[in-house]
């Protein structure tokens, strides 16, 4: 028999899509719960899987923009299936009759099973190693069923398969010229970025953090930490907790606009905004306010990895209260972030720079880093945005604050 395999509904508000790539040959025999393609919507990327084992015969090519519903492949159910690689169990979509016989036991000499992900890169890898002309072919899979990752394409870099050629890298006067299809994804930040810049009374405004106590505290703390925790002592978790703390004394940084009221959160979901190979994602790490340092950590690493793999969910990227970016990590000194709306303000992190300071008269070297606020003029006037910016660099060059949100001492003082 038969069966059409239809775009399912991928998301409230969600109504097309776009066959980015197919995960399979058209023509291959797929398993019942296989992934055969990935969809790409304007807000996230996803696998769908078979819903039935067979033969694929595909109804659309990739890069194809499709409505929900639409068919994207035909599959036979009546082929007969051949062998499962082995390792990999085959999922029965009736009662077998009878106990297949019993497997060859696997010895040290056999090759390493093989199954429809082997020789598959992640989005990440496929982005490095197109970005350093590596061969995929050339490369096997540490990941999950053969699957190439990133950590694959770096040791194949290492190791100088497929670097490219010094002379080929040579491309002097060319005037070669390439199109490249616009995704949704793209379409969609590109809209909301124009949108905020037309819509709203964006300013941004500056200070500058002596980063010397946050860098005291991780030289001394960061192997315990990890040890305890089970994660990384990074920069990111004592910006969280400050910013936590500052949005609790300035509510309107953490609110929405919707033109006859302005709506106040009190919780703090903070959207930390990723770079992945198909655009910035912001996921959202909830209620941070709550969150321990070590939580913190834990929730934004999870959240790299899948916003890097393209496996976040349209819940892990909605509803975030306050934005944080980190630009320095690629190297910029300062910058001016723009608004994710409907949030009122975003903070821009920038590069640590060691620059001379004056401290008590004196000229010192010091690890500095800028701070920008951007923020919605409507809701949040500029003695609440330098206000919010100063509260935040006190907690970060004075991190005992960050305990109580206060100075321990006017908070034992009653000041």
């Amino acid at each position: 028999m038969a069966i059409e395999l239809k775009v399912p509904a991928v998301g409230e508000s969600v109504t097309e899509v776009t066959l980015s790539r197919w995960l399979v040959q058209d023509g291959d025999y797929v398993w019942i719960d296989q992934s055969i393609c990935e969809f790409e919507s304007d807000k996230a990327t996803l696998e769908f899987p078979a819903e039935k084992s067979g033969i694929i015969k595909f109804a659309v090519e990739e890069g194809t923009d499709l409505g929900i519903g639409d068919v994207i492949a035909h599959l036979d159910t009546d082929a007969p299936a051949p062998e499962k690689p082995q390792g990999e169990e085959k999922v029965e979509e009736a009662p077998a009759k009878e106990a297949p016989p019993a497997s060859k036991e696997k010895t040290k000499e056999e090759p390493a099973a093989t199954t429809y992900a082997s020789g598959h890169p992640s989005p990440a890898a496929a982005k490095l190693a197109a970005e350093n002309n590596v061969a995929l072919q050339a490369i096997k899979g540490s990941g999950k069923d053969g699957r190439i990752t990133k950590a694959d394409v770096l040791n194949a870099i290492q190791s100088g398969v497929g670097a490219k050629d010094a002379v080929a890298m040579m491309r002097s006067f060319s005037r070669d010229e390439k199109e490249e299809k616009v995704s949704k994804l793209r379409k969609t930040i590109a809209k909301r970025l124009v949108a905020v810049k037309n819509e709203t009374a964006m300013l941004t405004t500056f200070n500058e953090v002596d980063m010397t106590a946050i860098m005291a505290i991780r030289t001394k703390y960061k192997a315990a930490f990890e040890k305890k925790h089970g994660v990384g002592l990074g920069f990111m978790s004592f910006f969280v907790r400050a910013v936590t703390n500052a949005l609790a004394d300035f509510p309107a940084v953490n609110a929405y606009w919707n033109e006859d009221q302005v709506l106040y959160h009190n919780y703090v979901d903070i959207s930390i905004a990723v770079s992945t190979p198909r655009g910035l994602v912001v996921p959202v790490l909830r209620n941070a306010e709550s969150l321990s340092l070590a939580q913190i950590e834990s929730g934004i690493k999870e959240l790299a990895i899948k916003g890097r793999d393209g496996t976040l969910g349209l819940e892990e990227m909605e509803g975030g209260t306050f934005t944080i970016t980190n630009g320095g990590v690629f190297g910029s000194l300062m910058s001016t972030p723009i608004i994710n709306a409907p949030q009122s303000a975003i903070m821009g992190m920038h590069k640590i720079q060691d620059r001379p300071v004056a401290i008590d008269g004196q000229v010192v070297i010091r690890p500095m880093m800028y701070l920008a606020l951007s923020y919605d003029h409507r809701i949040i006037d500029g003695k609440e945005s330098v206000s919010f910016l100063v509260k935040v660099k006190e907690q970060l060059e004075k991190p005992e604050h960050m305990l109580f949100g206060t100075d321990p001492i006017d908070l034992l003082l009653d000041m």
